[in-house]
């Protein structure tokens, strides 16, 4: 039973429905470069349009700070989603009055339009209430397809639900249950992978975790903060030297609530940082003065992987090492492919997020075989993190 209502719950025929999306794709010479984020919502377009509704696109687009911008305008992007959708996308050039209005009001069962960036109203970003009342005036329903924005209180993805009944599309569906079978209500053993370069951007995170998993694997950059603050020498590593004293604390609260850390007991290390170079594997008591940690060593990797087969959920944010370079993508992509063998098997529920952990999962061409990896950064962070999400809180309501 889910807390919140589904397009299982609603009949679509004839009704306007206006479905929050996340178009923020990247783009080159007006060209759309990497497709993902429309791939994610097809589904909810398609079905509701089989359905007879007539669906109302609501978008951001960059950072246009609340002032119409020609090189942020959603216009590109209706060209690029009409041709994966197989039918036409109309497009409206604003989101608010008339010229939607007159659009909407010749829409027939099963069309598709896209209205222009909700960003270029200041409104949007400050969540105005009237500014949501006259985008809901444009449809009957409203469908929150957008988790990557639902950590953002906006009026399209929070205010507006206060106007109109309100659904989850179905990739927020999928992404909600998995996070629920992530952290919500785990199957134990719990493990957690935290990777990435700096401990400072995942205090709150780390802090979080260490309360409520069975293991915490701190790999990455991050990891030789921890090191360093336990006195080991990291050499030239990337490190954040002033954190001793949270990363120590971060240990202690772990010890306190029973939750393993588990830092590097060896390491890849190399004089310069860049593919291929010149490196050796050292025990983390051992690393050169002269030398910087750019993946974690095989001692480390049987580690985790002990504890991702014991594992029945594995939570995954930022990579185990520098995986951009060879062959310093060893632990990364030994680790995630055997995240992915235990998945496979129906050993473990794995749950990935954030922009490098997907770029790090492509890499070892495993992205599709875990149980659910969520393209959303910011949100997925902070549900790790343990806030609330504005615009999830809306569809409870």
């Amino acid at each position: 039973m889910t807390p919140f209502k589904t397009l299982d719950d609603v009949n679509f025929s004839g009704k306007r429905v206006l479905v929050r999306v996340d178009l923020n794709v990247p783009m080159q010479d007006g060209k759309i470069t990497d497709t993902t984020r429309i791939d994610r919502v097809l589904p909810t377009i398609q079905e509701i349009a089989d359905k007879g509704g007539r669906v109302i696109l609501l978008a951001h687009f960059g950072r246009p700070k609340g002032k119409v911008d020609p090189s942020q305008s959603l216009q590109p992007v209706a060209a690029g989603l009409a041709e994966k959708l197989g039918r036409p996308v109309g497009f409206a050039e604003d989101c608010v009055g008339p010229v939607a209005e007159g659009i909407v009001a010749n829409m027939t069962n099963g069309d598709v339009l896209l209205l222009e960036n909700t960003r270029f109203h200041p409104e949007e970003e400050k969540n105005d209430d009237a500014f949501a009342s006259r985008l809901a005036a444009l449809g009957d329903l409203y469908v929150n397809e957008a988790f990557s924005a639902a950590h953002r209180a906006h009026a399209s993805t929070e205010a507006i639900t206060r106007h109109l009944p309100s659904y989850a599309g179905r990739t927020m569906q999928a992404e909600l249950q998995a996070l629920e079978q992530g952290l919500g209500n785990p199957a134990r053993p719990l493990v957690a992978i935290v990777g990435g370069a700096k401990v400072s951007s995942k205090i709150d995170l780390l802090s979080n975790l260490v309360g409520k998993v069975d293991c915490l694997v701190i790999g990455g950059g991050m990891a030789n903060t921890f090191l360093a603050a336990l006195g080991k020498n990291v050499g030239k590593s990337l490190c954040e030297h002033d954190l001793a004293d949270t990363a120590l604390s971060i240990l202690k609260s772990a010890e306190k609530s029973g939750c393993v850390v588990l830092l590097p007991v060896d390491a890849v290390v190399a004089r310069e940082f860049k593919a291929n170079a010149t490196n050796e594997t050292v025990s983390v008591d051992k690393i050169p003065t002269d030398s910087m940690v750019l993946d974690l060593g095989p001692a480390s990797v049987g580690q985790i992987n002990d504890w991702i087969s014991k594992a029945r959920t594995l939570i995954w944010n930022g990579p185990l090492g520098a995986f951009e370079l060879t062959p310093f993508d060893a632990a990364t992509v030994a680790a995630a492919r055997h995240a992915a063998a235990r998945t496979r098997g129906a050993h473990l529920i794995s749950v990935a997020g954030g922009g490098d952990t997907v770029s790090a999962l492509n890499h070892a061409g495993v992205a599709a075989e875990f149980s659910y990896v969520s393209t959303a950064g910011g949100a997925f962070l902070e549900w790790m993190e343990g806030k609330p999400l504005p615009g999830v809180d809306a569809l409870k309501a």
